[in-house]
């Protein structure tokens, strides 16, 4: 998604990227070894693994603690201590570790509870498809996993857009122990044919799956919807969130739908959609068109800050959010 930068938005464009450019920190063979231990030695024993790897986190990732510490200080209040950090940390490294099983069909290991899913399962049954929109909170395995639960007339088909340039080397160990069918189909932003396999997986009556809580860098390139990015309150503290998402919904006329995955400890997972918009209608009003566009991001916001509340051990967006180590 393009991103048009909005007068007084200052470096906010560049920096709403800095996630992207951000090293990768994982090692091939640290991933291969958990992906054996989780494999060969189960769930329980694999979880024992996550605390060294919280800690040394915690303790040797400057950025991403400081990162950490504000958001849980808007999210839970000033009491927010290395515990609350610790947790989040460990909240994310068990999704992490989940995806393995997910991937590999394991779902009698969890307690996933699934909520508002019958309006999105009417769109991809009447072949019309939808835009879930979900943010870098909880798992987005837990909501693919919805679609291979019994009792309907035929399988969901997912597919999520994503920016694949980064965490390559966990997605590729991901890849290679997925069961065939269990991963999702990736449609990649950013090619010069990403809206053509957009439009056409979603006339098929597929869904398309969009984090839309990162602006994505590459904002020039073919095939992007052109979005703008718009300051709104979060959390009690101005962010820069780029509409480019609702922009495509819009253009592509499509059903949008809030979607999230969330982490309730131990083996369950709650799994929450709820409409957001419907650009399934023609709205030849420019000015209209704008309104409803804005009306669509402002309930998105209000959405995921209402989530951060009530499971704030499930944002696992680590880097500088509110754009507050600028110059």
């Amino acid at each position: 998604m393009s991103i048009a930068q909005p007068p007084g938005a200052g470096d906010a464009k560049p920096r709403q990227a800095d996630w992207a450019r951000a090293p990768e920190r994982s090692n091939m063979l640290a991933l291969r070894v958990i992906c054996w231990i989780a494999l060969r030695c189960g769930r329980p024993i694999a979880r024992l693994v996550l605390h060294p790897i919280c800690v040394y986190f915690l303790l040797f990732s400057p950025g991403p603690r400081r990162n950490i510490k504000r958001y849980l200080f808007r999210a839970i209040g000033p009491q927010a201590g290395w515990s609350d950090g610790y947790r989040l940390l460990h909240a994310f490294a068990s999704t992490v570790l989940d995806r393995i099983y997910f991937l590999r069909g394991r779902m009698d290991l969890f307690d996933v509870r699934v909520q508002g899913n019958v309006p999105v399962e009417a769109e991809a049954i009447a072949g019309r498809g939808a835009f879930l929109l979900g943010a870098h909170v909880g798992s987005f395995e837990a909501m693919g996993a919805c679609k291979h639960q019994s009792g309907r007339p035929k399988e969901l088909r997912l597919a999520m857009l994503m920016y694949q340039d980064n965490a390559q080397q966990i997605t590729a160990v991901l890849d290679a122990i997925a069961k065939p069918g269990l991963r999702p189909h990736i449609i990649a932003l950013g090619r010069p044919h990403s809206m053509l396999d957009l439009r056409d997986w979603l006339d098929g009556g597929g869904l398309a799956g969009l984090l839309a809580d990162r602006t994505l860098p590459g904002s020039e390139e073919a095939g992007q919807q052109r979005g703008n990015s718009v300051t709104l309150p979060f959390l009690g503290h101005p962010a820069v969130i780029n509409d480019g998402p609702f922009r495509l919904a819009a253009l592509l006329r499509r059903k949008v739908f809030f979607m999230a995955g969330l982490y309730a400890g131990g083996a369950r997972y709650d799994v929450h959609f709820e409409p957001l918009a419907d650009f399934s209608e023609r709205v030849r009003d420019p000015a209209e068109r704008e309104r409803l566009i804005r009306a669509a991001l402002e309930s998105y916001v209000a959405r995921l800050e209402a989530l951060c509340r009530a499971y704030p051990y499930n944002w696992f967006n680590f880097h500088d959010f509110w754009l507050e180590d600028s110059p």
